[in-house]
């Protein structure tokens, strides 16, 4: 087996152990390390860094989770745990706070950093499109939708095909959400 394999499907069970019991938002309630793991997919589709990879597996695991930034440098490494800790809202902050600093701050991120942000709004836009949360109305999910696409403007220029991709499911975002208003 490669080591680049083996590495990814042990950040895949070191994820789904770590997720284990929390589900999505959603209305379909599927199991939380379906995202992270949707995540990784895209990257490895659109040919991202072997580190973003398992950064994408590992991304919500310090947000979501018992895990601490330490334990994710154990485990994987430095360059892996610090595009954890990029790609990582610090959930001490007003929410609306954390919105505007991924905006902000999209564009000041490490090329590997804005991919693995990028696949994250895709699976998102996806989700919210597919098995939204119970409690987000049209509103709710169409503000998402815009702030989401103001995040990706920033996230932009590293990888073609990923925002290919964004800017495909944006628009089938914006689109379902205008049929089902």
């Amino acid at each position: 087996m490669s080591s680049h394999l083996a590495e990814t499907l042990r950040a895949a069970v070191f994820a789904a152990r770590a997720h284990a019991g929390q589900t999505r938002k959603g209305a379909a309630a599927e199991p939380y390390v379906n995202h992270v793991l949707e995540v990784a997919e895209i990257l490895a589709a659109h040919g991202a860094p072997q580190a973003a990879i398992l950064a994408g597996l590992l991304h919500d695991t310090v947000e979501d989770t018992p895990i601490t930034p330490a334990e994710l440098t154990l485990a994987f490494g430095a360059e892996v745990a610090g595009l954890v800790a990029e790609a990582t809202d610090d959930k001490d902050l007003p929410k609306e706070t954390r919105k505007a600093l991924q905006v902000s701050q999209a564009a000041k991120k490490s090329d590997a950093a804005k991919q693995l942000k990028l696949a994250d709004k895709i699976s998102n836009l996806r989700a919210i499109m597919h098995s939204p949360p119970r409690n987000w109305d049209h509103a709710r999910r169409c503000e998402y939708i815009g702030w989401a696409g103001r995040v990706a403007a920033g996230l932009k220029g590293v990888n073609p095909g990923l925002d290919q991709l964004f800017d495909a499911t944006y628009r089938d975002a914006v689109a379902h959400l205008a049929q089902h208003d």
